[in-house]
């Protein structure tokens, strides 16, 4: 991927090159692994453990609640004393669509994980509607129960759905203006939709600016099969530095835009005044990718 001159003085925009630069990752070390796993899976409350899905499951440590299916591979926390705070660091750059768009008529999350997205968005933009699709019964129960969830009401609706046939039905199509996507299994070898058929859907949901964030994440090959699906549909794709046990945000727009890093680090001032986010870093790990692709 690479930037080249936009019109606008001072500016540049992101646009697909041929060929396109690949994502090298190596799997988690044992030092991410040993962060991300512990010596043993949670046990199984029976309210949460709906058969024919994974069993969702906690453990907590040091004030923070953690989110699990059946496996140690955690799958999102919240601070007891935050619970509307977005406490994982890769969580938090799933907002980073916040850099270009100010007021989101419409935003939604596919796999509500421990629903930190769900509910930061829900509390901080009265004005959005917001949806999330979550297959797994037992996810969607235990963040009812456990993580702070809000019931559902005239703006908010978590549906039990497949994603895939979120972003299939046309209802959907060119009504979405910041969508996010974290799909994961217990085993966490990778997003569980990773097709082209899969992120056209994506593209199709998303209104005229809309804007995609994901998480990738998993085996060295997950990176680079999902990176390539996106780039064959998405007009501009970009990723921010990994954090937190290599997990990767992208970043896919659906209209590559013009970027002037003074206006971007202008805005992320005011991000991080109105909803104490870290967009500096963000607009610093967009800033590095620009410079290591035309480097």
């Amino acid at each position: 991927m690479h930037a080249r001159a936009s019109a606008c003085t001072g500016a540049t925009a992101f646009h697909e090159p041929a060929p396109a630069v690949a994502l090298v990752r190596s799997a988690p070390t044992a030092a991410h692994r040993s962060r991300a796993m512990s010596s043993k899976p949670p046990p199984f409350d029976p309210r949460f453990a709906q058969p024919g899905h994974p069993p969702a499951t906690i453990t907590e440590f040091d004030g923070v609640r953690s989110l699990h299916l059946g496996s140690s591979w955690e799958q999102g926390a919240m601070r007891l004393a935050k619970p509307d705070a977005i406490e994982l660091e890769y969580v938090q750059m799933m907002m980073a669509w916040l850099l270009f768009i100010e007021r989101p008529r419409r935003i939604v999350q596919l796999g509500l994980g421990s629903a930190a997205l769900t509910k930061f968005c829900y509390r901080r933009f009265p004005d959005a509607r917001v949806d999330a699709a979550e297959l797994n019964p037992n996810v969607i129960a235990i963040c009812r129960a456990l993580f702070a969830l809000p019931p559902d009401d005239e703006r908010l609706a978590v549906r039990e759905m497949n994603a895939l046939d979120f972003v299939l039905d046309p209802a959907n199509h060119g009504s979405v203006d910041a969508l996010q996507v974290d799909l994961y299994d217990e085993e966490a070898r990778g997003p569980v939709l990773d097709t082209p058929e899969f992120y056209q859907g994506c593209h199709d949901c998303l209104s005229v600016d809309g804007i995609m964030t994901t998480n990738v994440f998993g085996d060295p090959a997950s990176y680079d099969k999902n990176l390539d699906a996106m780039r064959a549909v998405f007009d501009a794709v970009v990723w921010l530095p990994e954090v937190h046990d290599a997990n990767i945000v992208v970043i896919a727009f659906k209209r590559a835009p013009a970027i002037d890093f003074s206006l971007l680090f202008e805005r992320a001032g005011e991000v991080k005044r109105r909803y104490n986010l870290p967009a500096k870093k963000w607009v610093e790990g967009l800033k590095e990718w620009m410079q290591d692709q035309a480097g």
